[in-house]
């Protein structure tokens, strides 16, 4: 299936191009919104596409190598501060994330990521380097699996699948998707409408793989640092877990610190925000979803760097 971008139009709109300004696809995929991006960038400006997948990469320079105006780093976005001032790159008037898998990451079977596939467990969003879902899964202990599944998948039967795993992997060591997704499907009987069994717990294993939620967290103070007066920061994300920090991000530095009532303070000494929310969160619509399933989950958030000073 060929993969569909998300919110495509909303996100690149969010951004606000400045035609000579500097932005950051953190999460190229397949180019979809870096592709917008360069239509409403004039010649002096520079985009930087940031991403872990190798194949995602051979697109992205593929693109760079007929637009000089594009900048091609193959690693994950946590890097975003040493990676900007490698390339001498001070200060960006935007940056968009747009987090999960793409389609092809999915349909791509030897990549582990589907239960939809007999395949080995890989799961490596930069399958050239780290330890493979089936190196952990086949060494973890109980205990830490459980807490994997419970926080990262939100799977409440999470003890039931660890015992299991564990168990199983007494006898013999779990080598393909699908030996893990039937294993799972003993367990949990409780049939949710449109899922799979292993559905939570094919996520909470790619989570942890890829460390996807300790990234998010890693770069976002470096956002703030990195962003130009005015300039954006657009998130779309899939499921709650990734919501829930660039939402508590964003409501964190938006917020005046808040003091007791008792305590008198001046108008002009009341602190800066580092942050402005813009609108309220975005979905897709009813016809983009009927136009692409994948899109159900995905919200939008926006918010603008303002002249608020970072403590040293």
């Amino acid at each position: 299936m060929e993969h569909i971008t998300v919110l495509l139009n909303e996100a690149v709109k969010a951004l606000d191009i400045k035609p000579n300004g500097v932005y950051v696809d953190a999460t190229f995929g397949r180019g979809g919104h870096s592709q917008k991006i360069l239509e409403q960038l004039g010649q002096e400006g520079v985009l930087v596409v940031f991403d872990k997948d190798p194949e995602a990469i051979k697109k992205a320079e593929q693109l760079a190598s007929g637009d000089k105006r594009v900048l091609v780093v193959h690693s994950g976005f946590k890097n975003l501060a040493y990676e900007l001032e490698r390339l001498n790159i001070k200060k960006i008037n935007g940056i968009l994330f747009d987090f999960g898998l793409s389609t092809p990451q999915l349909d791509e079977a030897q990549r582990g990521f589907s239960f939809r596939f007999d395949a080995p467990l890989d799961m490596r969003m930069d399958n050239s380097q780290g330890i493979t879902a089936r190196e952990w899964l086949n060494q973890v202990e109980e205990k830490e699996l459980a807490e994997v599944i419970k926080n990262y998948g939100e799977e409440r039967f999470y003890k039931k699948v660890a015992r299991e795993i564990v168990s199983y992997r007494e006898n013999k060591e779990i080598e393909t998707t699908k030996e893990l997704a039937d294993l799972i499907s003993r367990v949990i009987k409780v049939k949710e409408r449109g899922q799979h069994p292993a559905t939570r717990t094919f996520q909470a294993i790619r989570i942890k793989i890829n460390q996807e939620l300790e990234e998010i967290e890693t770069v976002l103070p470096d956002v703030l640092n990195i962003l130009d007066n005015g300039g954006r920061l657009v998130s779309i994300a899939f499921h709650s877990l990734e919501d829930r920090i660039i939402k508590q991000f964003i409501k964190r530095n938006s917020s005046p610190e808040q003091y007791p009532k008792w305590v008198m303070i001046q108008d002009d000494g009341r602190q800066e925000t580092l942050l402005k929310s813009i609108g309220k969160p975005i979905k897709p619509s009813d016809e983009e979803i009927n136009n692409n399933n994948r899109s159900r989950s995905a919200i939008m958030r926006v918010a603008e760097r303002t002249k608020g000073v970072l403590d040293d």
